[in-house]
């Protein structure tokens, strides 16, 4: 949307720029956040859009779900229509060696108080979250499933199970844990063991895509038992629906922020990144989503009961995915992991 010359466009800044309904009158008024969608980006646009939009009279536009492809696609061509972009970290730090992206200006997102794990030139943390067993108490009442061995057993707990689709940390990790394979031995990932391992289950395998594709599978019934990352378990679970948590072995990462290179309104967006990471904005998200805020002084804004559900306590056992060697590593795994899934 090209920039307003009008005298409405010239008066509508000066009368109502906080007001949501009016930003988009003006298009240096207004960012694109893409994000995941579902319940996580409902509580970033909650919490980190809709204020603020109050604080400074910029409109947030919501885009999504994130799409890798899309994102180079933007870049490469010199037409950038996302601002902000919430991404896995092993993408954040492949797009930042290829020159995909702005670098963080710390002069306007305060850096002191974020935790350092989720920190780079050209990324901030945006959340950061667990992958566990999740599943379904109605369908499991006599023996709950607890180790990810236990999501690879057709025999003692039946029915079809959901992994994420797509080619990135956690499933095969969770293979090779389910194997037998030590944590401390992971990596480089032992793709034939893997793979192998997921065979045995494949037939029985429904993909889910998204965070909200994941919940509507173990709501309905129709895969009552996968892998999940925790927050959605925690949704489903304050909406009544009766699911299990498993945080055996659970498998930590950190989506990040970043800003495509060529982005239109990287100052705007600069100043998005600011209030998302937060103190404030971070405790509420968290709150509400139960990931675990990635500022530091969050924690201490939350209620005790909310915290007591984040991934920062349930650190025994806990692995952390290595998204280094991910992201050396993602396009040739993919190249296998694609060629599997059609098979």
């Amino acid at each position: 949307m090209k920039k307003s010359t009008s005298l409405f466009a010239r008066t509508a800044l000066v009368t109502c720029a906080a007001v949501l309904a009016c930003a988009p009158a003006l298009a240096a008024e207004q960012i694109v956040f893409t994000s995941w969608g579902g319940s996580t980006q409902q509580a970033q646009q909650k919490y980190w859009a809709q204020p603020f939009t109050t604080k400074t009279g910029i409109n947030v536009a919501m885009d999504g779900p994130t799409d890798y492809g899309k994102f180079k696609a933007m870049v490469e061509s010199g037409n950038v229509n996302w601002d902000v972009v919430d991404v896995e970290a092993d993408f954040a730090y492949k797009a930042a060696k290829d020159g995909l992206l702005e670098p963080i200006d710390f002069s306007v997102v305060p850096q002191k108080d974020l935790d350092p794990r989720f920190v780079d030139k050209f990324a901030v943390g945006s959340f950061y979250y667990s992958f566990v067993l999740g599943y379904s108490k109605n369908v499991y009442k006599k023996a709950e499933p607890a180790t990810w061995a236990d999501l690879f057993d057709l025999k003692k707990f039946q029915g079809k199970r959901t992994f994420y689709k797509w080619s990135a940390p956690g499933v095969l990790e969770i293979a090779l844990l389910a194997d037998g394979v030590p944590a401390d031995k992971l990596y480089p990932l032992d793709l034939d063991r893997a793979f192998k391992m997921l065979d045995t289950i494949k037939s029985q395998i429904v993909w889910w895509s998204s965070g909200a594709q994941s919940q509507q599978l173990l709501a309905s019934g129709e895969a009552p038992i996968g892998m999940f990352w925790n927050g959605r378990l925690h949704v489903l679970k304050q909406s009544g629906v009766n699911v299990g948590t498993s945080w055996q072995q659970n498998l930590t990462a950190a989506d990040m922020l970043v800003v495509p290179k060529g982005a239109k309104n990287k100052g705007a967006a600069m100043k998005y990144l600011a209030m998302a990471t937060s103190p404030e904005g971070q405790a509420k998200f968290a709150d509400e989503t139960g990931f675990a805020p990635i500022n530091l002084k969050s924690e201490s804004l939350m209620p005790a009961a909310a915290v007591s559900g984040l991934p920062t306590r349930f650190t025994t056992g806990q692995i952390n995915l290595n998204m280094k060697y991910w992201s050396e590593n993602r396009e040739a795994i993919a190249k296998r992991w694609y060629a599997w899934q059609a098979q």
